[in-house]
């Protein structure tokens, strides 16, 4: 049963979308912190993984546990800090989806992630109100990178309709400005940090869609570097060290095919994005879909 339940969800990581893989990540690192944490407290030791994942807010010792900068934006509390943000990060996800590529979700939930977590750092070395508590203050979390997803949308596509059971249909836009004036708000409560790491990926996302708009993509690099530790691992060992001017011809052909299939596939995703964005999702035929899905697979 246990190599079953192992098997399946190695099949649904594999076959699932962005979106899937980040959310499988969290429960992932989730239940094996929670487990981790349940034999040192049986063994009465003091020792806390999580305390090695979370971001510090310390300055000196943000820099020496330089990964938490990553890790705390997949680590969560407790169970309800956990399925609340896995639950908004379904449903903004999905919305991101509808009008960006699944590359830029991960993109974007990474680098608000990044913004979220030195404002973080920034605000409890900045600011005299949290000198006190600056030493032993830590974030945990996806929120910044949830909220980054939801301002970027709310930004790129305002007046776009989001239905809640109960009490109706509302523009995204108000949605997030809600969402960002409860972080505001409540920077005085119980968890400051968190909420200044929330308006650091609203941040983020508002200047991910300004500078979208003029053609740039500022969360690119975030690919590119995921691109390069994907290859160092990944990397074949080349045997074999002469190819002659035949196999080079033929090996750039090839390539040169591939590369021409992938931008024309490419081109094809930007025409069907582009028709989402003006008329909507509903308007894409049977077969308009199922490339879309496909595309979100890669």
């Amino acid at each position: 049963m246990a190599n079953s339940i192992k098997d399946e969800i190695k099949e649904l990581y594999r076959e699932g979308d962005l979106l899937t893989k980040i959310i499988l990540i969290n429960c992932g690192v989730f239940l094996t912190v929670a487990l981790v944490d349940v034999v040192f407290f049986l063994a009465q030791s003091h020792f806390r993984v999580g305390e090695w994942l979370a971001l510090p807010a310390e300055g000196v010792m943000s820099l020496t546990r330089f990964w938490t900068l990553v890790t705390y934006m997949f680590l969560h509390e407790d169970f309800i800090h956990f399925i609340f943000n896995i639950l908004m990060l379904y449903w903004i996800g999905r919305l991101f989806a509808l009008f960006f590529s699944s590359r830029d979700m991960v993109n974007m939930y990474i680098f608000g992630g990044l913004v979220g977590g030195l404002t973080f750092i920034a605000s409890y070395n900045f600011f005299p109100v949290f000198s006190s508590h600056v030493h032993y203050a830590s974030l945990r979390g996806a929120s910044a990178s949830v909220m980054a997803l939801l301002v970027a949308v709310a930004s790129y596509q305002p007046d776009y309709k989001v239905r809640f059971a109960l009490i109706g249909e509302f523009a995204v836009k108000w949605v997030a400005l809600v969402m960002v004036l409860i972080s505001l708000i409540n920077v005085h409560s119980e968890n400051p940090g968190g909420n200044f790491a929330h308006l650091g990926g609203a941040l983020a996302g508002y200047l991910f869609t300004f500078y979208y708009k003029k053609g740039r993509n500022i969360a690119a690099w975030i690919g590119r570097v995921l691109d390069g530790v994907s290859n160092m691992f990944n990397r074949k060992p080349k045997w074999k060290v002469v190819v002659n001017n035949y196999e080079n011809s033929h090996f750039n052909q090839k390539d040169a095919d591939y590369n021409m299939r992938k931008k024309l596939e490419m081109d094809e995703i930007d025409r069907i994005l582009d028709k989402i964005k003006r008329s909507g999702f509903d308007s894409l035929t049977d077969e308009e879909k199922q490339k879309l899905m496909k595309a979100g697979k890669k």
